[in-house]
């Protein structure tokens, strides 16, 4: 590594997203960055006019990550690695991925530098998207792609010269082939079959009635005033995974999920032979139902592609690129909005 004393200094790693928050500490390393421990909390970072709240997502990183450094030094993890005198817990360098921070992360950027090195004398920083961060857990700092696929569905891929991005624009202007889109996909099937109109799943009406109560027609009343339109939806996926095998109106469900998720993959992959190609997030909990024609679509749509297993989650991300910006040896592409490094 080439960061002067950057070998074994102390980096952090954030992830933040609509589940909660999590933080973990770590030693920068060449190879094998492995935490010396790590904290979570079930409360989401608020989002408002603003964008992404910087001071109720410092609220949350700076109390964990004294504890962790805290933790550390009683475990003499933290000794010996500062700048100065005194100064053994500091923390070289930070990566904080952010769901949303493309769009709305103007306020953490503009505040978190400043705040960081005088908390815990952070010299560098590495702002990113949540799904910069999935790759980087995924793959490294290898050319590919990574598609992270839960209730909402987005792809990054680079060359490490610059970084591609498709979809990731929610469920009602994309999300295709997401937990969502195949919840609202089967529903959709379900109200066919309570109207008796071609294209109806008798299978999927039971199980959305079971779900959600009968009549159907109540369910429009029920969903469309709720904030979490998209949870809800989504929540319906593993009914139709339930209902493939036997079911075609499901098996074609899954089957149009596996050609968007694919298409979606073939749109930011690098076109050199070999590329990896990763697949993260919930949806994969659905199983054989997709993950048999998702494995088709992806070999006919990029045959010169190869698919990795995921190494790890947009934590281990968050952490190595800290490791390697501790070190000035992050090989991943900056940008503007997925990935600012200072």
């Amino acid at each position: 590594m080439s960061g002067t004393g950057a070998e074994g200094a102390l980096v952090l790693g954030v992830d933040s997203g609509g589940s909660g928050l999590r933080v973990a500490l770590a030693r920068a390393a060449s190879e094998g960055v492995r935490p010396l421990g790590s904290s979570s909390s079930a409360e989401a970072v608020r989002t408002g006019a603003s964008g992404i709240d910087p001071d109720h997502m410092l609220a949350q990183v700076v109390p964990m990550a004294r504890e962790l450094l805290a933790a550390a030094d009683a475990d003499g993890g933290a000794r010996g690695v500062g700048d100065g005198p005194g100064r053994g817990g500091d923390v070289r360098a930070v990566c904080v991925g952010a769901a949303g921070i493309a769009t709305l992360g103007d306020a953490l950027r503009e505040r978190l530098p400043a705040a960081l090195a005088e908390e815990f004398g952070t010299l560098r920083l590495a702002l990113a998207a949540d799904a910069v961060t999935g790759y980087a857990g995924a793959l490294g700092e290898q050319p590919g792609a990574v598609v992270a696929a839960g209730t909402g569905l987005i792809a990054v891929g680079t060359d490490l010269r610059s970084w591609r991005r498709a979809d990731g624009w929610g469920h009602l202007l994309g999300d295709c082939g997401s937990g969502a889109w195949i919840g609202r996909a089967g529903l959709e099937a379900a109200m066919r079959a309570y109207d008796g109109r071609a294209g109806g799943s008798a299978a999927l009406r039971e199980r959305a009635e079971s779900l959600f109560g009968a009549p159907l027609s109540g369910l429009p009343g029920r969903l469309y005033p709720r904030t979490d339109r998209a949870a809800v939806l989504a929540s319906f996926a593993p009914e139709v995974a339930a209902c493939a095998p036997g079911d075609p109106v499901a098996e074609g469900v899954l089957a149009a999920a596996a050609g968007e998720i694919a298409e979606t993959a073939a749109a930011v992959c690098p076109a050199e032979r070999g590329a990896s190609v990763a697949l993260t997030g919930g949806l994969l909990h659905l199983g054989e139902p997709l993950l048999g024609p998702l494995e088709r679509e992806l070999a006919r749509r990029l045959p010169e592609a190869r698919t990795a297993r995921s190494a790890g989650d947009p934590l281990d991300g968050a952490l190595l690129i800290a490791s390697r910006l501790a070190s000035d040896a992050l090989r991943l592409p900056a940008d503007p909005a997925l990935l600012s490094v200072r």
